[in-house]
Parts: C-alpha cells; sequence; structure tokens
C-alpha cells in the first residue's frame, strides 16, 4: 500500500495504524473490549465500580464477572480489564509489593510496572488496572505507565471506558454523592457498549476514615454492605441516649 506525499509515494503497512492504536495498553482487541471499569474521586471518597461481562467475540462468557476487587486488607481497591488470568498474577505481584512497602501505594505500583515491563515472566501478561487507596489513584499498564487521574479525578478503563468517563465528567456538576454518579455513568456505558452489562460491583473508600462499603448492583437493585458495624454502634448510643 502506497501513500502519496506530494510527487514521493511512500510504503505504508496496512496493519500500522491498527497495531500502534491497540499497542498502549498491550490488551488484543478480545480482551480489551470484555469490560468497563471507572474511578471516581470526590467528597473525600473514591469509588471504583466495574461491570460483569466477560465476552469472546460476539458471545457472552459470563454476565456476573467480579472485577474489582479489595487487596492489602480492605485499605486498596483494584479493577482490572483484560485476561483474569493474567489480571490476577500482577494483582498477586501488587499485593506482596504493598506488603512490602505499607502504606505507599505509589512506590508498589512503581515496582509493579518495573516488574511488569523488564521481566520476562510478566512481561507478556495482557491486562490493564486501576488501583486506588484512600490518598492516591493510578492506572498500570504492561507497558510500564503509572498514571494518575486528571484533576476532576475520574479515570475510566475498557470498551466502556470514554463512555463511562465522560458521563461521570458531566455529572460532577450535579450534587449527586459519588456512589450515584459512578451507577448513572456505568449505566449509560453498559446502554451504549455491547461489551458491557448492567450487573455493577461498587467498592469504596472514605479518605477521612476506614469504612469501608461493597455495593452490588444487579438489573437495577443496590444492596448495601458495610464491615465495620456502624450502623450497629449508632443504633446503641441512640438507644442509650
Amino acid at each position: 500500500v502506497y501513500r502519496s506525499l506530494g510527487t514521493l509515494r511512500v510504503p505504508v503497512s496496512r496493519n500500522l495504524f491498527a497495531s500502534y492504536s491497540r499497542s498502549y495498553y498491550s490488551v488484543n482487541d478480545e480482551q480489551w473490549r470484555a469490560t468497563t471499569i471507572l474511578s471516581i474521586r470526590k467528597n473525600d471518597k473514591v469509588i471504583v465500580i466495574g461491570d460483569g461481562q466477560v465476552s469472546r467475540g460476539s458471545s457472552i462468557v459470563k454476565p456476573n464477572a467480579k472485577k474489582v476487587r479489595r487487596l492489602d486488607k480492605g485499605k486498596v481497591i483494584t479493577g482490572f480489564a483484560g485476561s483474569t488470568a493474567d489480571a490476577v498474577t500482577i494483582l498477586e505481584r501488587l499485593e506482596a509489593k504493598l506488603e512490602e512497602f505499607p502504606g505507599q501505594l505509589r512506590r508498589a505500583c512503581v515496582a509493579v510496572a518495573q516488574d511488569w515491563r523488564t521481566n520476562r515472566a510478566y512481561s507478556n501478561l495482557d491486562a490493564v488496572m486501576i488501583v486506588a487507596d484512600k490518598n492516591e489513584t493510578y492506572l498500570l499498564s504492561g507497558n510500564g505507565d503509572v498514571l494518575e487521574p486528571p484533576s476532576h479525578g475520574i479515570i475510566a478503563i475498557g470498551s466502556g471506558g470514554d463512555f463511562a468517563a465522560s458521563a461521570a465528567i458531566a455529572l460532577l456538576e450535579t450534587d449527586w454523592e459519588p456512589e450515584r454518579i459512578a451507577n448513572k455513568a456505568m449505566t449509560i456505558a453498559a446502554d451504549l457498549c455491547v461489551y458491557t452489562n448492567h450487573n455493577f460491583i461498587m467498592e469504596s473508600i472514605e479518605s477521612n476514615t476506614d469504612e469501608k462499603k461493597v455495593i452490588e448492583v444487579e438489573g437495577g437493585s443496590n444492596s448495601n454492605e458495610t464491615n465495620n458495624g456502624t450502623q450497629d454502634s449508632d443504633k446503641l448510643q441512640e438507644s442509650s441516649a
């Protein structure tokens, strides 16, 4: 194939632009389009939410996969896109680094990114992930990237990531809580992206407390689980008063 530059004809590979567009996250097409993961940081709270659909070509393999998980005794939230086996391998490596560098998420992420890019045992792992704690959020990829979100605090990955991020950025102008923004943005992404469904798993950490929440959303219904017993303690205080 040739492209004309004035009178000069330059040979161009048919796959040049396609390979370049796919190379940034080092995830092949079928794996990359299998999910949507969104992270929002607002009002001293960080949210990570992901859908449950796993696709293979034009088929849905699984509708309720858990792509948002906790590490470091619940202090770190992560969501991944790409090969599940490869992502779990990287998550295990990240958890080991978090134990080596407790409370230092950035240092742990940089160490994992270095291994991921330079170590032959990890260099072929195809996954992208968002990692967040109560203070910081990062995007990790196999190219050695450790990226922070823009100033608005929103970052997304996956086939529906652009839809979810765009909707969430627009909804930041409202007075909605971050959980409501995340749920609405993911609903919009699921309505537009055929590789994203409405079975959401949302996890959050509040910056000023150690409170941890897990919210599972299936078919538009919400169920909240709190792990620290704050509701029971509030009831005891009210009864004693």
